[in-house]
């Protein structure tokens, strides 16, 4: 692990990269939504890992996704559910981060990706919070309405409801996550924030600061 990955574990310990470190060596990982350069950055922090990428274009790829990815499959908005379900249950892990809100048929999403994991099987999700609704509006995206491509706002307790239906547990759940130092550091810098309107990058503090996401970690212990 990179130390810029250690950095990122460190400051959030409940995110993306905190998560694939608790996977098993050689583990098969289904991403759902797999825009902004995802197979490099997961490939790059566990290079052992089977990766598979599922998206609906190449979406903000600056490098080659067909380079890192094991499998990269595109498909159209209005079968993402279907193609999910057509991988079958071969996962040990699932990433749904920052998908959830643009999909056509969340519902369906959900328990497509509940249904691919093994048992053991564990599933990473992140989405705007239902509060970023009434956020302040913000470069970047800190109001859920700041990025034209949000279709709906995922209700936290129908995401966590619909996949312990189809039996996942919630080991982690933040319904506002707000990692400390960061949220320390968007708190500092959100005068300067507030008057530029640019979301700050660093740490992804102003979101942070405002508890944007929504984080929880399940898993499916049959």
């Amino acid at each position: 692990m990179s130390l810029k990955h250690g950095i990122k574990k460190l400051l959030r310990p409940h995110g993306r990269e905190a998560f694939l470190d608790t996977l098993p060596k050689g583990a098969h990982v289904l991403d759902v939504g797999c825009g902004s350069n995802s197979p490099y950055l997961v490939k790059m922090q566990r290079p052992d890992l089977h990766y598979v990428g599922l998206d609906v274009g190449d979406y903000n790829q600056t490098v080659d996704p067909t380079r890192f990815a094991d499998e990269y499959i595109l498909t159209p908005p209005e079968k993402f559910a279907d193609a999910i379900a057509a991988l079958g249950c071969r996962f040990d892990a699932v990433i749904s981060s920052h998908n959830i809100e643009h999909c056509d048929d969340p519902d369906g999403v959900l328990k497509a990706m509940s249904r691919a994991l093994r048992k053991n099987g564990k599933l990473y999700m992140s989405w705007p919070s239902e509060p970023s609704l009434h956020f302040p509006s913000r470069k970047g995206c800190l109001n859920f309405h700041d990025d034209p491509t949000h279709q709906h706002m995922p209700s936290f307790d129908a995401v966590v409801g619909t996949v312990e239906s189809e039996g996942a547990v919630a080991t982690f759940k933040s319904r506002a996550y707000k990692p400390p130092l960061p949220w320390l550091v968007g708190l500092l810098l959100e005068p300067i924030s507030a008057v530029t309107k640019k979301k700050v990058a660093f740490m992804q503090a102003t979101w942070a600061f405002y508890g944007f996401e929504s984080v929880v970690f399940f898993s499916r212990n049959a």
